[in-house]
């Protein structure tokens, strides 16, 4: 059952609105990311930046796009092919007005998509993003292999998620977070970062990074 006011993702959820707003206003989003999470905001905007050092003709996906969120690496006068894709059209809107407000709306395409079944051919990205998506996801381990499937071979995909653990101490705060997260149906059933290690590279990845920072999670890998 759904709460009230929160929504479920394939609509317009409350949290879908306030999360780019915590990222959009470090001076709001740096506390509230660091009590609930323990973790540094900053290491989003730093994901982000991945896409601002792509060439000419490169071509992104970034699944969900939600808010728009890493759009902020995309810069006005490049000829990047940048694929904005999510399962709420809504969604798919606010990214498309946020990349209008940045200059960049001539790059970005927008695409309905389930990350657990991507409309797109095997190899035909040179970088996959996903910012805190993985752990909204219904099937973590199938999203992760459809994911890499879209990825050229040599090229990266980067995000971040909640990971699960066996947390201690102060950090048992994080199951509380994981806790209500999946009764107001924002979080799905999640996975710990070694899943998410065995899971990327059993689709094909190699190189895979993972760096914890509180409850936060941010990974790298390189198709093989």
């Amino acid at each position: 059952m759904k709460l009230p006011l929160i929504g479920a993702w394939d609509e317009d959820p409350l949290w879908a609105r306030f999360y780019p707003l915590m990222v959009e206003h470090p001076a709001l989003g740096m506390p509230l990311w660091r009590i609930g999470l323990g973790s540094d905001i900053t290491r989003l905007y730093a994901a982000a930046r991945e896409i601002a050092g792509l060439p000419d003709g490169a071509r992104v996906l970034d699944v969900p796009v939600g808010g728009g969120v890493a759009l902020r690496g995309l810069r006005p006068g490049a000829h990047v092919d940048y694929v904005a894709a999510d399962i709420s059209q809504a969604m798919l809107d606010r990214a498309l007005d946020v990349a209008r407000r940045r200059g960049v709306a001539d790059q970005v395409t927008t695409a309905i998509a389930d990350v657990g079944d991507l409309p797109f051919e095997d190899g035909t990205f040179d970088l996959v993003v996903s910012l805190t998506g993985l752990h909204v996801f219904p099937d973590p381990h199938q999203a992760i292999r459809e994911m890499v499937r879209v990825l050229k071979p040599g090229a990266a995909i980067t995000g971040s998620s909640l990971f699960t653990g066996d947390f201690r101490g102060l950090a048992k705060r994080y199951e509380l977070v994981h806790a209500a997260g999946r009764r107001a149906q924002i979080l799905g059933p999640m996975c710990s970062a070694d899943d998410a290690r065995r899971w990327l590279e059993e689709a094909g990845a190699s190189a895979v990074g993972i760096e914890m920072s509180g409850g936060m999670g941010y990974f790298r890998a390189i198709k093989s």
